[in-house]
């Protein structure tokens, strides 16, 4: 895996979370601006999750198994997107909040990521 891109990934997802985190503070829903930050780090989950079948198609090998790399690279893109959503049901501050919770879980799965590949 790139170093860069999972330290990207984990980098924005926490400033995101921080983001929702203060609007939740400020008793705020999620907001349109949101949603782009939301985009900008669901494209580059997306980019790592591109690099690392690329990385496993050229032969290299995850430390703990393709399977479970896979499937935590699904898992990672996954994150956000289904907290947004969940955000858009929600209007208030909990839909921040939920937001907030789905960026942290990313950043834990990229630390996660990082292990099973072998970091």
């Amino acid at each position: 895996m790139l170093d860069a891109l999972t330290v990207a990934v984990s980098a924005a997802a926490l400033v995101l979370a921080a983001w929702c985190g203060y609007a939740a503070f400020r008793d705020q829903p999620t907001k349109d601006w949101h949603f782009i930050g939301m985009a900008v780090v669901s494209l580059l989950v997306l980019a790592q999750l591109v690099v690392g079948i690329v990385q496993l198609s050229r032969g290299e090998k995850p430390e703990q198994g393709a399977v479970i790399f896979v499937s935590y690279l699904v898992g990672a893109l996954t994150a956000v997107p289904a907290a947004g959503f969940l955000s858009l049901a929600e209007r208030s501050r909990w839909g921040s909040v939920t937001v907030s919770a789905g960026a942290v879980v990313l950043a834990v799965l990229e630390v996660r990521l990082h292990d099973i590949w072998g970091g």
